[in-house]
Parts: C-alpha cells; structure tokens; sequence
C-alpha cells in the first residue's frame, strides 16, 4: 500500500492526467446525456440559498441534481490531492519560471499561487484587490455571459465540435495572454 500511497503523491504525467480527463465527455454523454460545466454547478446552488432571485428561479432539483454531485466530487477532490495525497516536497518551480515570475516583482515563496498576491493580507493591494475581487466578479460574468465557463467550453464544447466554444476558449486564453504580459506588469508596478 505504501508504494501505491508514493506514486500517487507524484505529479500525474500528462499521459495519464489528459486521457483522464479527456474521457470525462464520453462517459457523460454514453451515461445520461448530460453535459459538463461547473458554472451551471455553481447556478444551481445559488438557486437553492438564493431562490427568491428571479434569475435563481427555475426547477433546479430536475436539471441539476447531479450537478450538485460533481460539485461535492471536486471538493472531496481537492481535499484528497491537496491534504491526504499531497506531495511532502516543496513545490519546484522551474529556474525560467522563476526568473520570469521576479521580473514581474514577485518571489517564488512556495505556494502555488504566490501569497504576494492571492492572499486575504494581499487583499488591500491594488494587484490582490484586481486578481482576487475585480477578477473573480469578472470571470463569473464572462462565464454566464459566455454561457458556460472553461470547462464547460474547452472541454465539454470542444469536444462536440461548438464554433462558440472555440470562439469561447480562444478568448480565454488570449484573455489571459494579455494578462499576462500587459495588465499583470502594471499591476505589480503599482503595488
């Protein structure tokens, strides 16, 4: 059992993480024809705290039980790879990576999100206010105003052949180049 314990506190290769993830939209389409998105997911149990909101008002325990389901998976998820599987090294980030993350202002502190900047002290920072509050109200609208979010969109969408999840991930990740290399810089400039 300890060998086992081991090799799945290693980093998946992608031979093994993609085809996994891969054949995620075959099985939901082969068993119940469902379709996979967490933005959905996430409209679901909002409609069960919030169901006086017209938006939220919708029959929801018939579109979206199972949603709730893979909700409940990804946190037991996380919770099994993040604390019961975790790796006990630290966190190795590339000699590149490093370089590029210090010309940007930001050290490799050995988190996976640097704390500098996604972290409730780096809240009242102009970078942590933009990354963790203007950021996430934007890409919780950009995933109802897309209608689906990345998941459902490079996965789900691409996989059927949609022109609109094409459209839809070829925004997110250019999105997310000229973050990268134009609005990031900036912000750790003003910080």
């Amino acid at each position: 059992m300890a060998p086992l314990l081991d090799l799945l506190r290693q980093p998946w290769p992608w031979f093994v993480a993609g085809p996994a993830l891969g054949l995620i939209v075959p099985l939901l389409l082969v068993f119940g024809g469902r379709r996979f998105g967490l933005s959905s997911s996430f409209r679901h149990l909002c409609a069960i705290v919030a169901h006086r909101t017209p938006y939220f008002q919708y029959p929801w325990r018939s579109q979206g039980g199972w949603n709730l389901l893979v909700m409940a998976g990804i946190a037991l998820g996380g919770l099994a790879g993040g604390v019961w599987l975790a790796d006990p090294a630290p966190l190795q980030v590339a000699d590149a990576t490093t370089r590029d993350l210090a010309a940007l202002g930001l050290a490799v502190d050995g988190n996976l999100a640097p704390a500098a900047v996604f972290s409730f002290s780096a809240l009242l920072t102009p970078a942590g206010f933009v990354a963790m509050v203007v950021g996430g109200f934007l890409v919780g609208f950009g995933a109802r105003w897309a209608n689906g979010c990345t998941s459902g969109h490079a996965i789900m969408g691409l996989a059927e052949g949609q022109r609109a999840s094409l459209l839809a991930a070829a925004g997110f990740f250019g999105g997310g180049f000229l973050a990268t290399h134009l609005i990031w810089p900036l912000l750790l400039g003003a910080s």
